[in-house]
């Protein structure tokens, strides 16, 4: 087995491999991930025998802990959308800020949005609103785009049960009702500096021309009666409270029968079954397009996601494996960057670099989610720090760019001032406010 310095010579090559087949060659990311994950294994010296196993080892073990809930995760996101709910809480949202205020309404709207519903699905579907809040305002498109697109990615990276941060929880071994609770802290904040204030300042530097093109799925996707604002907000808020119940219950009443029940309803994988079972049946007088396009369309989204997961999984599984662990943490004791900073960088590198918030999310913690305790951070504040990292610097290798581009109709410069940038400031505010809650370890529950 290779050991030393040449363990970072060889992970940094094999970046250099994955980044080379994703961006130059094209390769599909989670053929990407595989390939580099067995070509890593044996440039190691990992017995022949051995690196099958290691690598279907690390996809399965990443899958156990998400594979169930990132199915479910997508079918509830898709009820929500064809019901019309989405848009009747970003109605709802903005009518309490007001038109002043109307851009940072919109963004925070989009980090509520985007928990159960992906960054590129909520995007097209909210999308809808800019043009209309812009002629009532006066206010920029711009600056409406940029909030709207920072509150999606934000909430996309931080807050489970979005997959990616979903994993990064796992990962860590976080409890996962306060991983929300703390991610949620560290979001609107990020959405409020990156989307809101900023999209402000560079909506009022860059000239918009060209009119907002709407979502094609709308019209397919028109419910049969309108849902009310209550039930929407209810079924946005279902998996997110059930999930709670578990930790507060913990918290209040350990070791009962309370508890016991709570911790089985609040359990991640059966907290989102009940939900999807409910909007199933309560939803059902709101939704014209028929279910099994929904469930197709949720299974073929799914499906992508649980592979690249998987992948990512596997690739971490090697990297932890060959001992670069165990010297990254002596190599990182004799460094002056604090852990969490760089976990911050390594994840933001990933994600600037392949394109890809998730993958960016499931590769750094799959490697350092195993270190929190050696590392002397709490698993929360790392898996954040992390999150943080992997918001930021969108480039035109994501497909997140062009979705914001096409939709917000931005020329590419526009598109790199307003959401590239924009998303830069939210991650670096994400991680400062990762470092706010730090000050409070051993005070506050999980840190």
């Amino acid at each position: 087995m290779v050991t030393g310095n040449m363990l970072i010579i060889i992970f940094l090559l094999a970046l250099g491999v994955l980044f080379f087949l994703i961006l130059k060659l094209k390769v599909d990311p989670f053929l990407s991930l595989i390939t580099v994950a067995i070509g890593t294994a044996l440039v190691m010296g990992f017995k022949l025998k051995e690196v099958a196993s290691v690598v279907a080892t690390g996809f399965g073990n990443t899958l156990t802990g998400v594979g169930i809930l990132i199915g479910l995760g997508v079918i509830f996101g898709e009820f929500l959308a064809a019901s019309g709910a989405i848009e009747k809480i970003a109605q709802a949202v903005l009518r309490g800020f007001g038109n002043r205020r109307s851009a940072a309404g919109l963004g925070l709207t989009g980090t509520v949005v985007s928990i159960p519903v992906f960054f590129d699905a909520a995007f097209v579907i909210l999308s809808g609103l800019i043009k209309s809040l812009s002629k009532k305002t006066g206010i920029s498109v711009v600056s409406f785009v940029t909030a709207l697109g920072i509150g999606l990615i934000v909430s996309h990276s931080m807050v489970p049960p979005t997959p990616g941060p979903m994993v990064v929880a796992e990962n860590t071994h976080s409890d996962l009702g306060l991983f929300i609770l703390y991610g949620l802290i560290c979001a609107v904040p990020a959405t409020l500096v990156g989307g809101y204030f900023y999209g402000l300042f560079i909506g009022k530097r860059v000239k918009h021309s060209g009119e907002i093109e709407a979502a094609a799925s709308l019209e397919e996707t028109a419910p049969k009666k309108e849902i009310s604002t209550g039930l929407s907000f209810f079924m946005l808020a279902l998996p997110i409270v059930l999930i709670l119940s578990n930790t507060v219950s913990q918290l209040l009443f350990p070791n009962t029968a309370l508890s016991s029940f709570f911790g089985f309803i609040g359990e991640k994988n059966v907290a989102l079954l009940i939900s999807v079972l409910i909007a199933i049946v309560v939803l059902s007088p709101y939704i014209s397009v028929p279910y099994e396009k929904l469930y197709s369309q949720a299974i073929n989204s799914a499906g992508i996601i649980i592979l690249i997961t998987g992948a990512g999984g596997a690739f971490g599984a090697v990297i932890n494996q060959s001992g670069i662990g165990d010297y990254l943490i002596k190599t990182m004791q004799s460094w002056s960057v604090p852990v969490l900073l760089l976990a911050f960088i390594f994840a933001q590198i990933l994600r600037a670099s392949l394109g890809s918030a998730t993958v960016a999310l499931v590769t750094t913690s799959s490697i350092l989610g195993p270190l929190a305790g050696d590392l002397g951070t709490s698993p929360i504040l790392l898996g954040l720090a992390i999150c943080s990292g992997a918001i930021g610097l969108s480039l035109p290798n994501d497909s997140g760019f062009w979705v914001v581009n096409k939709f917000g109709k931005l020329t590419i410069t526009q598109t790199l001032k307003a959401w590239t940038i924009g998303g830069f400031l939210a991650g670096l505010t994400s991680l400062a406010m990762v470092y706010i809650l730090s000050l409070f370890s051993g005070i506050l529950p999980g840190l």
